[in-house]
């Protein structure tokens, strides 16, 4: 009899949901984690300070200078004339802004002095210089 009354044996299963959940969390957390961050066209390579701190800003505009004396606007092409014009147009918006400037190690000087006195002249007087 007691072949008769066999139990039948369920095939077990593997529970997919728990492991959803995870993988969701997961891709969650990548995004969340993740920065966003325009990736500028300019190779530059910036001088190397060793006193130099972190400092994250917030609201700044970033102005990138190459060797040759190219200019980089927040990530768009542009002259020193289009720099003035640009600054001209924030200055009358705020002066609360800050300027990072960001040139090539081999930038001469008077690209960089430049691009500050343009800055100076419309009163954005909060100039930084990036380097890594």
């Amino acid at each position: 009899m007691s072949g008769l009354y066999r139990k039948r044996s369920r095939r077990k299963e593997l529970n997919l949901l728990p492991l959803i959940d995870v993988l969701v969390m997961l891709v969650f957390f990548a995004f969340v984690t993740m920065q966003f961050r325009s990736i500028t066209t300019m190779n530059l390579t910036l001088p190397k300070v060793e006193t130099a701190g972190k400092s994250e800003l917030k609201e700044s505009l970033t102005i990138s200078i190459t060797k040759d004396g190219g200019v980089d606007v927040n990530g768009h092409a542009a002259t020193m004339e289009k720099l003035d014009e640009l600054v001209r147009q924030l200055g009358t918006i705020t002066k609360d802004i800050t300027v990072v400037i960001r040139s090539d190690e081999n930038t001469p000087l008077r690209f960089v002095t430049q691009a500050m006195d343009v800055c100076r002249k419309q009163g954005l007087n909060k100039i930084r210089l990036q380097s890594r």
